[in-house]
Parts: structure tokens; C-alpha cells; sequence
């Protein structure tokens, strides 16, 4: 049994597989916020090796060893110029991050041979094209929408910080905070209907904490899929 690790920026992603188990079919998962990982690691016993992202720095990954069960194969996921038929097309393909890495390849293993976006909607929100040959094309990053709302905060004098999972207002918000949760939505969906259009994609993987709010906001036709990086993790380890 495989354990695979998603460590994002805010929280931390896990998933219990058996080799020959289903693109995002567990036997167990959860996630936590950084600080919750020692309530996590119980549910990792019983795996014999795993596979991780981590994105979030040396403090985490140092954290995340130490909770391993003892004697486990560990390999720390990273980017390379090609993995489970995707090739990388960065320019330099290691500094792609590993969770974009990952995520594209576990978009490919759920839409195999087709053009397609994967927006991950998280702490940052990334806009990814794969090409419907296997190519890592390239993407977008911006701020997440929580962090666009914190950021109109902090940096303003009258704009008051709004609480996320707010109901999605209408167009043109007719009060200041359903205001900026209109704009940030529309920023985050413009971003992804652009990627869309440019790249010409038939499929749009929507994946990360933000999507259940961002995708209803989504002009195009889109797929929702959990975890979508251990998705991809899963894909490379076979």
C-alpha cells in the first residue's frame, strides 16, 4: 500500500492506495492544516513507501519525515523533463512546481489525449495547459481568491476583509463586500475561460479548497475533481 502527500501551502492533502486501484481511488485519505499533522500521520501506518509533494518548504518536509512510520520508501515528488507520459515543457522543467507537475499529470491520466486546462484554486490559484500530445505547456499563476480578498484589506483604508465561503453574489454587487467578492470571482474565473479560449480546451479540470466557490462563477463547461495533484501522484507512482 501507497501512501501519497500532497503539502500545499496551507494544508496538507494525503490518500491510501493500492497499486492497482483507480485514478482517485482511495482506501483512506483526509487533510489537515499544517499544524494538524501529527493528528494525520496515525492514519499513514500500514503503507510501505510514499510519494510526496511538497511546495511548502524544509520546515515541512523535515516535519512530514519525522511523522513517516519507520522503514518506509520515500520518494519527494519533483519535476523532471518527462514523467508518466507527460514531457515538461518549461523552460527550466525543474523549477516548475512539483504540485503543478503532479497535477498535470493526473489531469492527463483522467483526459488522456485531449487538450485540456487544470486550474488549481488554492492558497495561489495556477491555470495549466497540457497539450493533447503530452506536453506540460506552460500556465498562469495569481493570487488565490482568499488571498485577493486579504490583499484589498490590508492594502486599503475602507475595505473591510471578507469572510471566505460567502454566498455568491450577483454580477455587480449593490454593497462593498459582496463588491469585492464579485471582483475576485470574476478575476479568477476571467483568468480560466481565458485559458480555456487560448488554448482551445474541450476539457477544464477545476481542482483546490477555492473551487466549489470559483467554478459555479465559470463560463465554460468544467470538470471538479478532488485532489487533483494525488491524483497525479498516484499516476506517477504506477
Amino acid at each position: 500500500m501507497m501512501l501519497l502527500v500532497d503539502a500545499g501551502n496551507t494544508r496538507v492533502k494525503w490518500a491510501l492506495v493500492d497499486d492497482d486501484a483507480a485514478p482517485g481511488s482511495w482506501r483512506a485519505h483526509g487533510a489537515g492544516l499544517h499544524a494538524e499533522l501529527d493528528r494525520m500521520a496515525p492514519g499513514w501506518i500500514g503503507c510501505t513507501r510514499a510519494l510526496i509533494s511538497n511546495v511548502a518548504g524544509p520546515l515541512l518536509r523535515e516535519r512530514i519525515a519525522a511523522a513517516l512510520p519507520a522503514g518506509i520508501a520515500v520518494e519527494w515528488f519533483a519535476s523532471t523533463p518527462e514523467r508518466a507520459g507527460l514531457r515538461n515543457g518549461y523552460r527550466e522543467p525543474a523549477r516548475l512546481g512539483c504540485d503543478r507537475f503532479a497535477a498535470a499529470i493526473g489531469a492527463r491520466a483522467l483526459a488522456p489525449g485531449q487538450d485540456l486546462i487544470v486550474a488549481t484554486c488554492g492558497t495561489a490559484t495556477t491555470v495549466d495547459a497540457v497539450s493533447a500530445d503530452g506536453v506540460f505547456i506552460g500556465g498562469m499563476i495569481l493570487p488565490g481568491l482568499a488571498l485577493m480578498a486579504s490583499s484589498l484589506a490590508r492594502n486599503t483604508a475602507q475595505l473591510p476583509q471578507v469572510a471566505a465561503g460567502r454566498a455568491i453574489p450577483p454580477l455587480f454587487g449593490d454593497n462593498t463586500d459582496d463588491a469585492i467578492v464579485a471582483g475576485c470571482l470574476s478575476a479568477q474565473a476571467g483568468a480560466i475561460e481565458r485559458a480555456v479560449a487560448g488554448h482551445g480546451a474541450r476539457v477544464c479540470i477545476v481542482s483546490g479548497g477555492a473551487a466549489p466557490s470559483i467554478a459555479p462563477a465559470l463560463k465554460v463547461d468544467y470538470r471538479a475533481v478532488d485532489n487533483i495533484v494525488l491524483v497525479g501522484l498516484q499516476a506517477a507512482a504506477r
